[in-house]
């Protein structure tokens, strides 16, 4: 199926509420009104109430009891509540096809993306963007088993058998996650730098910062779970990381904290 093609089906998913479009499009603008955004957040009892609990969560809130939609943008500041509305509104919007563990799915979306922000503290970019990226880095494969669950099927069958997931991608349907999700971005009107950080999470290489720390994260997930971690760290990809500015010495000496990070995010999945 042409990736156009299966695009044109996506319009059949469930929109994303308009108050989280509005956030997606409010990266990069100087000129958001919170005010106006916190009154139509409120608007949305059921996104709010998800929001609250998060942000009164230890994670976030600490102490202070958080009240409102205000309060949340006092006490965490819009990007960090931005997030959470945009967490918060993706798990909503999908449902899960049969036979698909989409709170697996969540978990190591969310994962990425703590590992994306722990990341961009070791850079000069915006962590929050960053974790949006982690956040959406695999939105490409859940659309894929949304969309075409059949081929999804055999797709992860042969991933199973030892086969490379964006190759048999390519074979069975002519375009892998990583496209499917950057066009999924794009037509939800995520900037260009988050687009790009899923179009290229595979191709460092790419003049594209948050797509490395995309690549980066996904490295550290793998030296996490391997079982000759010390030859995975020989092969660390110093010059990738050394390119958006990341002190190599400095961060694998604070490796270890990765292997027990948490986005916080957990219970939005029940």
């Amino acid at each position: 199926m042409p990736l156009k093609d299966m695009m044109n089906k996506a319009q059949q998913l469930p929109n994303i509420p308009k108050v989280v479009q509005e956030l997606i499009e409010s990266f990069g603008n100087e000129d958001i009104n919170t005010d106006d955004i916190a009154k139509k957040l409120a608007s949305d009892q059921v996104l709010t109430a998800k929001v609250l609990r998060m942000a009164n969560s230890a994670r976030y809130g600490g102490n202070r009891k958080i009240g409102s939609v205000n309060d949340a943008v006092v006490v965490l500041g819009f990007n960090a509540l931005r997030t959470l509305v945009l967490a918060s509104g993706l798990t909503s919007a999908f449902k899960a096809p049969e036979g698909f563990d989409i709170k697996q799915f969540w978990r190591n979306s969310f994962t990425c993306a703590a590992l994306c922000k722990w990341l961009a503290k070791f850079t000069k970019l915006d962590s929050e963007i960053a974790f949006t990226c982690g956040m959406m880095h695999n939105i490409g494969g859940l659309l894929i088993h949304i969309l075409t669950p059949d081929k999804a099927i055999v797709i992860d069958s042969a991933v199973g058998q030892g086969q490379d997931r964006k190759q048999i991608q390519d074979r069975q349907l002519g375009f892998d996650f990583t496209e499917a999700g950057a066009e999924l971005a794009q037509s939800w009107r995520f900037p260009q730098e988050i687009v790009d950080a899923v179009r290229f999470q595979l191709s460092p290489e790419q003049p594209a910062p948050y797509a490395k720390t995309v690549y980066l994260a996904m490295f550290i997930l793998s030296l996490n779970a391997s079982k000759q971690p010390e030859q995975m760290l020989a092969e660390f990809p110093d010059h990738i990381a050394k390119s958006i500015g990341i002190d190599v010495d400095q961060m694998k000496n604070r490796l270890a904290e990765t292997k027990a990070i948490d986005s916080g995010l957990d219970e939005l999945l029940g």
